[in-house]
């Protein structure tokens, strides 16, 4: 019976290390397997912003912005205005001396009351010769003189009539003749040609002023500044999104902190081939006169999104052979990699087109082994959306 008992013993014994020692070895190895599941960090991918604002450069200028050019030749006897000077359409900028042009005035004038009185002489000429005519051909056809003598009346009031037409045809020469003298006469007035504002004067007392752009330095630059126009050249990206009606609104160096409003009013419809940009027209109003014409001004378009795309950060891409791949965990805690197409890059924030949905859990600094159907532990504290990370 002791032998028995001692037996009975020992096997109890036994089987209870046998398992306790089963036991350890599963938690052992429950123990490995979740040290080996991969504990990463997780951020939501944020939306895209329903609108977006884009800076870009523009140039200021006036609405209306003309050089003064002379229309006639001579001296320049004197000048009204300077720089700065406020105009109103008609006054009088200044007076060119060009006495070459009224003396051929007076000499033109003098042959057109010679050519009238031509005219005068020729139609007494033609109304003589006209009842000559008539007295001849009544004498014809009475038998009182020849044939020939009624075709010789008939004849002379023929060039008569030529005679005129002529005369009459060299005073309507003459007369448009006077009238070209007379307005060259009549620029010797330089004159306004609208509202304005004189900002640049290249003349002075007794200068030589030649006729015409091309042949001269300009007399005066008169600027209509109570309106501008501002020129933008917008990236092909942003190019369709461009069109009147868009928010925009001017910032300039000289006013920080203040915004300027301003319309867009169209643009050239087409790419410049050499730089892919779209010319863009604002019209702001001045009427205070606060802006200058040639000053550099921020353009800011609140443009809405094309698409809501998701943004995610930098350190979310993963580098593959393939192309770039963001890893996400699924609601099974499982890892999926997907294939995606990379927008902007903001820095520390890239827009992801395509492949990946907002609101999806993205794996932050994902190692190198991570595949589909990985197993992963997340760490809940590090589930903080990018809302707000782009300005």
């Amino acid at each position: 019976m002791l032998l028995l008992c001692g037996a009975a013993l020992a096997v109890g014994v036994a089987a209870s290390g046998i398992e306790s020692r089963q036991h350890a070895e599963a938690k052992l190895a429950q123990a490995t397997d979740a040290e080996a599941i991969p504990t990463v960090a997780v951020a939501i991918a944020a939306a895209g912003p329903a609108e977006e604002e884009i800076v870009l450069p523009g140039t200021v200028q006036a609405e209306y912005d003309t050089p003064i050019y002379a229309r006639t030749s001579g001296y320049l006897k004197r000048w009204y205005t300077d720089i700065g000077t406020p105009v109103k359409t008609g006054d009088l900028l200044a007076e060119i001396d060009s006495p070459e042009v009224d003396q051929q005035l007076q000499q033109a004038r003098a042959q057109l009351v010679q050519l009238q009185a031509a005219l005068v002489q020729a139609q007494a000429n033609m109304e003589l010769a006209r009842v000559t005519d008539q007295r001849q051909s009544q004498l014809t056809s009475e038998g009182w003189t020849s044939q020939q003598g009624g075709d010789q009346a008939r004849l002379r009031y023929a060039a008569s009539i030529a005679a005129v037409a002529v005369a009459r045809g060299n005073v309507e020469a003459q007369q448009a003749n006077v009238a070209q003298l007379e307005q060259l006469v009549g620029f010797e007035r330089v004159i306004a040609p609208y509202d304005g504002i004189v900002t640049a004067r290249e003349t002075d007392v007794g200068d030589l002023i030649n006729a015409g752009s091309g042949n001269g330095p300009q007399l005066f630059h008169v600027a209509d500044t109570r309106k501008l126009r501002i020129y933008v050249q917008v990236p092909q990206t942003y190019a369709p999104r461009i069109k009147p009606g868009v928010a925009v609104d001017l910032r300039f160096p000289e006013y920080p902190g203040r915004a300027f409003a301003a319309r867009l009013v169209r643009s050239a419809n087409a790419l410049d081939p050499t730089a892919r940009t779209l010319l863009v027209e604002l019209e702001a109003d001045n009427a205070k006169g606060e802006i200058f014409p040639g000053a550099y001004t921020d353009v800011h378009f609140r443009l809405p999104a094309s698409t809501r795309v998701a943004r995610v950060a930098a350190n979310a891409l993963l580098f593959r052979a393939e192309g770039p791949r963001i890893a996400t965990v699924g609601p099974d805690r499982r890892v999926v990699l997907h294939e995606i197409t990379l927008g902007r890059d903001f820095g520390t924030t890239i827009e992801v087109p395509t492949g990946l949905a907002p609101g999806e859990e993205v794996i932050l600094n994902p190692p190198a082994s991570l595949e589909t159907g990985m197993l992963v532990r997340t760490r809940k504290d590090d589930k903080v959306p990018l809302h707000g990370a782009i300005s």
